[in-house]
Formats: structure tokens, sequence, C-alpha cells
């Protein structure tokens, strides 16, 4: 819980213009009453999640860009955006995912080799293990948001104490399910926490030319439910907020949404040109607030870590996510046949008689 003499929906409400930040870009706290109370140990295996997944996060663009995986959507910079909220959830919370959540995908218990499956064109990168409470990768823009909210409706219908925390992108909140999903929610106070990743772009559109609204987090006001921005790159106040807000949801107080104001550091996915939209002097002033920088610029200041020890990790950890690739190479091309197979629980009429005549077709019986 966040110290009693803060109050965030209070002190950081969508409309008070204000930040949530408990550390700053040089990874200094100044007001350590903020940081929730994990341990030295527990921080630190937080920050090892973050490096993990910005190693495979770079090994998965470095075999795109050598043709042994198909379109990629990169994460670095916005580690701290999944990690935190991951972090903060309980076992039987729900994870509801758009497509750039790598660090939420891993912490949570998605296999690298699945995630890797995914984006290597292989359906069986949809099959998550028994249960791992995570929903698929939703790439249509929007559209998770009600199943985010129908899961976090059952959960309260059925006298669960789940709670489903639902991602989207900055571009997504404009929308139409993403307001619908926020109404729907709010009126029947679904205990679901939203989270947007606002990385300032929506493809090759900033942030500005989506909305005119100042704050992506006062989009909560219309639907009746609090809204906070907090700065993303901030694992300490990533976590902070989504665990009060979590808590606030399995007490039955309703839904949050939460802002998490970071960058995305690379481009939007593999077949895209940032270049072409933004400056490097702007991608450059965002490095100096790279979450990996002050997690590991606070580590270093308490002693926890070391230089060395970092670099050595970041290089097993990349070695680690090679050897899942061979992994997923070795299973050969995907096969046709799997995007009939793991769409549905049981393949409706329609799939199965498309699927009938696909296997017609291999057996030389239609052209």
């Amino acid at each position: 819980m966040i110290h009693e003499r803060v109050d965030l929906i209070r002190d950081y409400g969508a409309l008070s213009g204000r930040m949530f930040q408990i550390m700053d870009e040089e990874g200094a706290v100044h007001q350590p009453e903020l940081v929730p109370a994990l341990t030295d140990e527990q921080w630190l295996e937080l920050y090892k999640a973050m490096v993990f997944t910005r190693a495979a996060d770079d090994k998965a663009l470095q075999l795109q860009r050598q043709g042994r995986m198909l379109t990629y959507a990169p994460n670095t910079g916005q580690e701290a955006a999944q990690v935190g909220p991951a972090a903060a959830m309980e076992s039987n919370d729900w994870l509801v995912p758009a497509f750039r959540e790598l660090g939420a995908w891993l912490y949570r218990g998605i296999p690298l080799k699945t995630i890797y499956l995914y984006w290597y064109g292989n359906e069986y990168g949809s099959h998550f293990p028994e249960g791992v409470r995570v929903l698929p990768i939703s790439v249509p823009i929007g559209t998770q948001m009600h199943h985010a909210v129908g899961v976090a409706l059952a959960s309260k219908i059925k006298g669960e104490q789940d709670v489903t925390v639902a991602y989207i992108g900055d571009g997504g909140t404009s929308t139409g399910d993403f307001s619908e999903a926020l109404n729907f929610a709010g009126v029947f106070s679904a205990p679901v926490v939203f989270i947007v990743q606002n990385n300032q772009y929506a493809i090759s559109v900033p942030r500005r030319k989506q909305t005119r609204a100042e704050t992506l987090a006062q989009k909560a006001v219309a639907a009746g439910i609090p809204g906070l921005v907090v700065d993303g790159n901030d694992l300490f106040a990533m976590y902070a907020a989504t665990k009060e807000a979590i808590e606030r949801a399995r007490k039955g107080a309703g839904p949050t949404l939460i802002e998490a104001y970071t960058y995305r550091l690379g481009a939007h996915t593999t077949s895209d040109d940032p270049t072409k939209y933004r400056e490097d002097s702007e991608v450059e002033q965002w490095k100096s607030k790279d979450p990996l920088r002050r997690m590991k610029a606070y580590l270093l200041k308490r002693g926890l870590w070391s230089e060395e020890r970092d670099a050595a990790l970041y290089e097993e950890y990349g070695t680690q996510a090679l050897e899942v690739f061979r992994e997923v190479e070795a299973e050969g091309e995907p096969k046709v046949e799997d995007l009939f197979k793991y769409t549905y629980k049981e393949m409706p009429a329609q799939l199965r008689e498309q699927y009938e005549q696909y296997v017609q077709y291999l057996e030389g019986k239609v052209d």
C-alpha cells in the first residue's frame, strides 16, 4: 500500500495535472516512504526480469533482421511499464494483453519459446500453459478491452477474488472499444485495471494527433472511474500504482485507469521506419529516462549490483534467448492446418468445412 499520507486518487487523480513518480531519472528516491515494501532481493529480481525482457527483445530484433523471424513488435524502453504491473498481480489474477507486453508475459509465466513461436508464425505460439491466466496476444487494436471487462465481470458474478489487468497502447485509446469497455466497467464496477502504455506514438502518428485530451488518464473521467498518470519508466511507481489499483478492485471499489507515461525507443514493428516521423534527438533525450538505466543506478548506489554482473547477466540472457529460438527453428515451418486447429476449442461448422476442403486439396481430390 502507498504511505497513508498519500492518496493516489486524491493527490494524483486524472485532473490533478500531476504525474506519480517515486524514482527520478538518475535512480534517486526522494520520498523513500513511498517505495513499496519489497525486499532488496525482490527489487533485484524484478530488475533481472527487465534485463531478461531487454535481452530477449534485442535477440528477437536481430533474428528478424536476419530473416529468421516474421514481423516483430519491439519493447525496448517499456520494460518497467510491463514488469511492474505484472509483479503487482496475484497468481489468481488475469492478464489481458495487446501485443507489446513481453515483460508481462514472461513474468506471468509464458515461456519465451511460446512467444518466439508466435512471432515466428507458428499458431502454437498462442497455446499458453495450463493454469497460466494470460489471454492470447491480441493484435487487433482495442478488441481485448471488451474481453478484459468480460473476464472481470465473470469473476465478480462467480464471487471470486480475481482481478483482471488489461493493456492497451496510446493509439488504442482512440478506438470505440476502449471507450465502451471503460464505460461498461464503470457501470458494473468490474474488478479490472486498465493500463495504457503511452509510448508517445501509435505507429507513425504522435499522441498529440491521436487526441486533444491533455492526458490519456483523464479519459477515465467520462466513465466515472479513477485515472492516474504514472511515470511508466519508474519501476517503483508502476508497481505501487498497480498494486493499489488491484487492491481497490479486489475490495469491490471498481476499475482504475493507469496511464504509463513511457516511450518506444525502437520501431513500432520491424516493418516500420521511425526515422521518417521522429527526430533522433528526441530518441536520445528519452534514452536518459530508460527504465533499466535508472533501476540499475538505484541498485548500484545501494551496493546491490555491479556493472560487471550486469554485463554478464545480459550476455547470459542473450545466449539463453538464442538457444530458445533454435528450438523454435527446430520445430520446422508452421503448418497450414494449425490455422484451423487452434482458433476455437471446438471447430465451428464453417471452419470445419474449410479444413476438410484443405485436406481434400492435399490429397489431390480437388484443385
